[in-house]
């Protein structure tokens, strides 16, 4: 990415920000034939341009490849005597691990980097601040050069940041964040986590694997309570018995270094607990990055929890300005949503737009087994008095999943009780992720059980999961007794 003033200050679309909705943005827009300019200032130790946001950087991205990491040392550590094979000095090299991870974000910050250069975007390592309607105030990273870019159209999308909590604040050493969660130097012996939410629980899965003994501290009194409740109670179950110490309803109250510890204090029913643990990772959740965004003149309007206000087409208050991703309160705080609504800004701007269907971007947990949900819950259905079915297939059921040993988990599916249209897909297991996909599509072209039950599934597949939790619907397992599969 550039840092010199460009050419020409007047552009068609500026981009503040180069995280998932950002980039595709701008590569959006390039494609529609608008002329664009992308700022964004995320740097690496040699205060070089990094775009992907915090998902490339330090979120998603270097979880997912610390996680393979973990995964394949457990397995060889655990459970792969089970297939005959013995090894023996098997050893850690976390060194090598993180060199690893930082090799995958420098493959993708060249992989966006060299598509704004075929897309002829104008790339600018900088911080950008809207300044007035179709003005950005730049302030380059090499050498504090600042000038104003002009576009009819500005599109903010700069993300999320970490919440800070007052009662553990950061020290970059002892007490550190989601991102330094992913780069540290030891296995720590004992690791705390604030938070067993989406963060907390993927990181906790990583450094559990590696041979840390993690306790996860969740002030609410409900573990993931944004997930149907039957999928969250066999994740529950699942990670303790992985080692996971998840503690609920404890509120953390101080956290602060000691001589050679952390010394953690939290309150939960049973009273006052203290810790002492050898790292503090603070996952609580995350906040908008609207702070320097805007300046105040502009009067750029925020909601009572930061986010940008924007209406159902993603336009701010802000005549040609619009916010996207995390930035807004629109969906879920999810990089696909976020990368979504970068395409739709781009087509509403080029007058080409198609609406956005937010009941059905699925959430993903990164753990292992995955978690993936799209649609409704069952508590959800039971609290607004909707008539529904459920069917359920274990992954026991599944002889490929016998057969890669990843039998854990189930998949759900939640129909409408006249229709049979399907309403949610909740799954816990192997290769959720990708498995979500098609209960994404099936939704998205309102099918219904029936209809995924006459869909020909590879055999043996773990995609059969979800077909057999369709057939279960009907009353028709093929793999499971009845009573397993039907409520």
């Amino acid at each position: 990415m550039t840092s010199r003033s460009p050419a020409t200050s007047l552009y068609d679309v500026i981009v503040i920000g180069a995280g998932p909705a950002g980039y595709v943005a701008a590569i959006r827009c390039a494609q529609l034939g608008l002329k664009t300019a992308c700022v964004d200032n995320w740097s690496d130790a040699n205060n070089q341009a990094c775009p992907g946001g915090t998902f490339v950087n330090a979120g998603c991205i270097s979880s997912m490849a610390l996680l393979e990491s973990s995964k394949i040392y457990h397995l060889l550590n655990s459970d792969i005597s089970a297939h005959g094979i013995h090894i023996d000095n098997l050893a850690i090299d976390l060194s090598q691990m993180i060199k690893r991870k930082d090799s995958i974000i420098a493959a993708l910050n060249h992989q966006i980097t060299e598509l704004f250069v075929k897309n002829n975007i104008n790339c600018i390592h900088g911080q950008g601040k809207l300044i007035a309607p179709g003005n950005v105030e730049v302030i380059t990273k090499k050498d504090s050069e600042q000038y104003t870019l002009n576009a009819n159209h500005i599109i903010l999308a700069t993300g999320s940041h970490s919440t800070i909590l007052p009662c553990a604040s950061i020290d970059n050493e002892s007490i550190i964040d989601s991102s330094q969660a992913l780069n540290l130097t030891n296995i720590p012996k004992r690791l705390g986590i604030i938070g067993a939410g989406i963060i907390g629980l993927e990181l906790a899965g990583i450094w559990n694997r590696l041979g840390s003994d993690v306790i996860l501290l969740e002030a609410q009194e409900t573990f993931l309570p944004t997930t149907d409740q039957q999928i969250s109670h066999e994740a529950h179950h699942i990670f303790t018995q992985q080692g996971l110490d998840i503690r609920l309803g404890a509120r953390v109250t101080s956290a602060k270094k000691g001589s050679k510890k952390v010394i953690l204090e939290y309150q939960d029913s049973d009273g006052t607990h203290t810790l002492h643990l050898d790292k503090l990772i603070v996952a609580p959740g995350r906040e908008p990055n609207t702070e320097s965004l805007a300046a105040e003149e502009v009067d750029l309007i925020l909601d009572e929890n930061g986010f940008v206000h924007v209406d159902k087409n993603c336009c701010t208050t802000l005549p040609g300005v619009y916010a996207i991703g995390d930035l807004t309160a629109l969906g879920p705080m999810l990089a696909h949503k976020g990368l979504e609504e970068g395409i739709f800004v781009a087509e509403l701007i080029a007058e080409k737009s198609h609406p956005i269907n937010y009941d059905t971007i699925p959430s993903v947990i990164y753990t292992s087994p995955e978690i993936a949900w799209v649609g409704q819950t069952e508590q959800a259905l039971k609290a607004i008095g909707e008539s529904y079915k459920t069917g359920i297939s274990p992954f026991t059921s599944s002889a490929r999943a016998h057969a890669s040993g990843k039998t854990e988990g189930l998949v759900k599916i939640i129909t409408h009780a006249e229709t049979d249209i399907i309403l949610g897909v909740h799954i816990i297991g192997s290769h959720a992720s990708e498995l979500i996909a098609e209960a994404v599509l099936a939704m998205e072209f309102s099918a219904s059980a029936e209809d995924l039950a006459r869909t020909i599934h590879a055999h043996p597949s773990i995609s059969e999961t979800l077909h057999e939790a369709a057939l279960t619907i009907g009353n028709r397992a093929l793999h499971i007794p009845p009573e397993v599969g039907m409520k």
